[in-house]
């Protein structure tokens, strides 16, 4: 039986290329993106990193270096990157029997097999010719016996440039000098808490954790541990998940771009998160019983008293209908609201998911059919608000929304948007 092998295709500052793919004059200029309300940077250009930018860091902290280099900086175009990501998935997916979207800029792919018709190197480079050609975003490769090392694969495709962007480690031998080089929290899924166990057992370096019994690995630690262990000696131990799983909950939550202390603003905010939860949710093809409703004042103004409260409630049936989560947030707010404060973020949560039409209702509820909710009405909003961003929307959200997040860096959205298509002169 032919054993496994993987490809990890990560793409490269993902964020950052999408900015740079439609502004040629920006070719080798530095480019950082920001987070919600323009506060910190988390994606950053190949030539802002050699600058010292620093994945995280607030903006004010750098504000003087990033003047003294010209560094130009961009608002998190979510629309833009989504669709981006899109076009190199549905791309992956033609040139690979089976695959896996692990986040919006990385895909596992099965290559079982393909070595048998070409080395893996070379596809691995048609890869990255296809994704560079057709929509101008480079990617690097990792091609390994299991996923794990596929991840150590492609970080050492990205580190170290004379690979030409991929590297294949099916080799034995290639796994163990990569192994040697790295330490042991570059593994995938080892953190900063399992990394000072680890080496507190003299363990610093991924062959070393490599080489350590599986089964004393997971007498101190876990299965999970055992398992990342012998996905390190090639042993193939996480499967591809062409499906995503469902989602546990859902959460919508933004901190605001100007402080909250009108009751009617915070209402608008809550019934816009809880419009996009149900669309989620919708998308997911779920239904939720439970919702909560929270809000806060900042944890880091020492002007602004602190705040901090939840409220929760259980619906009597499943729902997917946004008018009946909004009725019931309405209720919760109401329950949280307290004069004097300026709120700084709030959110809703959705759990307790269910299939549509699978739950058991007790034998004293009331009927199904007298629900207020209409599937098809929610999936008419939704096909429209696909179509031409926020067509429709209920009133309750507003129409300013002054509270909402800083974007005053946002660049066109060049490919969802007709009115924002870029103008060849």
């Amino acid at each position: 039986m032919t054993k496994p092998v993987f490809a990890l295709v990560d793409c490269n500052n993902f964020y950052a290329s999408c900015e740079k793919l439609f502004r040629p004059d920006l070719t080798n200029t530095p480019v950082v993106v920001l987070s919600n309300n323009d506060g910190c940077v988390v994606a950053r250009s190949r030539e802002a990193k050699k600058l010292g930018i620093k994945m995280g860091v607030p903006v004010f902290q750098v504000r003087e270096l990033m003047q003294k280099h010209s560094i130009l900086a961009f608002s998190s175009n979510y629309a833009l990157y989504a669709d981006m990501s899109q076009r190199v998935m549905s791309t992956l997916e033609g040139m690979a029997p089976r695959v896996e979207v692990y986040s919006i800029d990385e895909a596992f792919l099965d290559v079982t097999g393909v070595q048998f018709s070409q080395s893996l190197t070379e596809f691995g480079l048609t890869v990255r010719q296809i994704i560079q050609k057709w929509i101008g975003i480079t990617v690097c490769v990792g091609i390994a016996p299991s996923k794990t090392l596929a991840k150590l694969a492609n970080h050492a495709a990205k580190t170290w440039h004379k690979t030409g962007g991929v590297v294949d480690l099916t080799s034995k031998d290639r796994q163990r000098k990569l192994l040697a080089l790295l330490p042991v929290n570059e593994v995938w899924g080892i953190g900063s808490k399992l990394t000072k166990r680890l080496q507190q057992l003299g363990i610093d370096t991924a062959l070393q954790l490599a080489d350590t019994d599986p089964n004393y690995i997971r007498q101190h630690f876990s299965v999970v541990v055992e398992r990342t262990v012998r996905e390190l000696n090639g042993e193939s131990c996480i499967a591809l998940e062409e499906i995503a799983p469902t989602k546990k909950q859902i959460i919508s939550s933004r901190a605001f771009g100007e402080r909250i202390t009108d009751k009617q603003q915070m209402q608008e905010a809550i019934s816009e998160y809880i419009s996009r939860a149900c669309k989620k949710l919708r998308t997911e093809q779920q239904e939720a019983k439970h919702l909560t409703v929270f809000l806060r004042t900042s944890p880091f103004s020492d002007k602004d008293p602190p705040y901090s409260a939840s409220k929760s409630v259980e619906l009597d049936t499943p729902s997917s209908d946004t008018r009946v989560f909004l009725t019931q947030a309405m209720k919760l707010l109401d329950g949280l609201w307290i004069d004097g404060y300026r709120y700084a973020k709030a959110g809703v949560m959705l759990t307790d998911f269910y299939d549509p039409g699978v739950y058991q209702p007790g034998l004293f509820d009331e009927p199904a059919v007298t629900r207020e909710s209409d599937p098809k009405l929610m999936q008419l909003i939704d096909q429209l608000n696909t179509k031409h961003t926020k067509a429709i929307w209920f009133a309750s959200q507003g129409n300013k929304q002054e509270w909402s997040m800083k974007r005053e860096l946002l660049s066109p959205a060049y490919t969802t948007n007709w009115q924002e298509l870029p103008i060849a002169r």
